[in-house]
């Protein structure tokens, strides 16, 4: 069976993948498709969604390292957020099939250190060494802008017809959003949570929380699509305090969890505002600089934060169950769509929101 599927999925011996040169630069270029190992599979890769850490890693390299070195010149491949097709098994795996399609989270982690064993994977200490087993595609490994990519089978979960190629990429963003939730001890209906920020995780964010749901940002049409997603309600930050909104929806009362998607700089400082004592604040985002936080406002209040990285503790299989139940319509935030051939023009697209785009995908095959 296996055998007879393979047949279905002919392999060439070189594919074409970007690779990053110099900061800023991507090369189309010819590649090995890379062979599976144990526990792993080859991925033909069908479509993949720009993500802003992508941007990053085309500018600073961080938080990209290739054995422990920066990516740039070293024939690496960026890209993370993808789906695709099973087309070739590692030996020894069983767990897939030839001809199943999957989605893909970034992190295997090593498997070794203390963090991957407590099951923390996204957090290995052996980050950026493949010769310890770290594995995290587009970031330390070859990632997802090539027609192949290998993944161990622990980052993939199967996606479902009901689900188009397009959706599908958006997994990993709803694993995200999902990972902040967990990490806040888990969102529990009737307890209010505030998502800062409609990109798109924070929209995906307000699809995978619990009710009720305030969402804050400064666009219009993206505050709109929270709407849809679910959020109960909007505020405009550009035309109020967004504390004052908040306090106000709540009637004083504050919020038991904020999952800041923006980055802003004093993001930190307003999420603290809206939680009432003991709350729970998630940061999915980052400045770009250091910025002053009020931490005597923080501890008086016994106000918990946490950071979290990518999307662990398996996240992406709930969120895949989610979307599979129509549970909230990914497909909202999907803007733009572009062929392999113009992966720079997709990130540029990504990166400077043109045409107000929200998530850009690059499909990789056309059928």
């Amino acid at each position: 069976m296996t055998q007879h599927r393979a047949n279905e999925y002919p392999v060439p011996k070189t594919m074409k993948a970007w690779v990053l040169g110099d900061p800023e630069q991507l090369i189309l270029s010819q590649k090995l498709v890379p062979e599976p190992g144990p526990a792993e599979v080859l991925v033909r890769v069908d479509a993949i969604a720009v993500c802003a850490t992508d941007i990053e890693v085309l500018k600073h390299g961080v938080p990209a390292l290739v054995d422990g070195e920066l990516p740039f010149n070293r024939g690496f491949t960026p890209g993370h957020e993808y789906m695709g097709t099973v087309v070739r098994l590692g030996p020894t795996v069983d767990e897939f099939e030839i001809g199943d399609r999957i989605a893909v989270e970034v992190h295997a982690g090593c498997g070794r250190c203390q963090r991957c064993r407590e099951g923390m994977y996204t957090s290995c200490l052996n980050y950026g060494f493949r010769d310890k087993g770290h594995r995290a595609n587009g970031f330390s490994t070859d990632g997802g802008f090539a027609e192949y990519a290998v993944n161990n089978i622990n980052t993939m979960v199967r996606v479902p017809d009901s689900i188009s190629d397009e959706e599908a990429t958006l997994i990993v963003t709803s694993g995200t959003a999902m990972y902040g939730l967990d990490v806040m001890g888990g969102i529990i209906a009737g307890e209010a949570v505030v998502v800062i920020g409609p990109g798109p995780i924070g929209l995906m964010g307000v699809g995978v929380a619990a009710q009720p749901v305030i969402l804050t940002g400064t666009r219009e049409r993206r505050l709109a699509i929270g709407k849809r997603l679910g959020a109960d309600a909007v505020v405009n930050v550009n035309e109020e305090d967004p504390v004052e909104a908040v306090q106000r929806i709540t009637r004083g009362k504050g919020v038991q969890y904020v999952l800041e998607c923006s980055g802003a700089p004093n993001a930190l400082n307003e999420a603290a505002r809206m939680v009432n004592r003991g709350g729970r604040i998630c940061l999915a985002a980052f400045p770009a600089d250091p910025v002053p936080v009020d931490l005597a406002h923080l501890v008086r209040n016994n106000i918990y934060v946490f950071g979290i990285r990518g999307e662990g503790k398996s996240a992406t299989h709930r969120a895949a169950a989610l979307m599979a139940q129509k549970r909230f319509d990914a497909k909202l935030i999907h803007t733009h769509t572009f062929p392999l051939a113009e992966v720079p023009t997709a990130i540029q697209y990504a990166r400077e929101r043109i045409d107000d785009a929200i998530k850009v995908v690059v499909k990789i095959r056309d059928n």
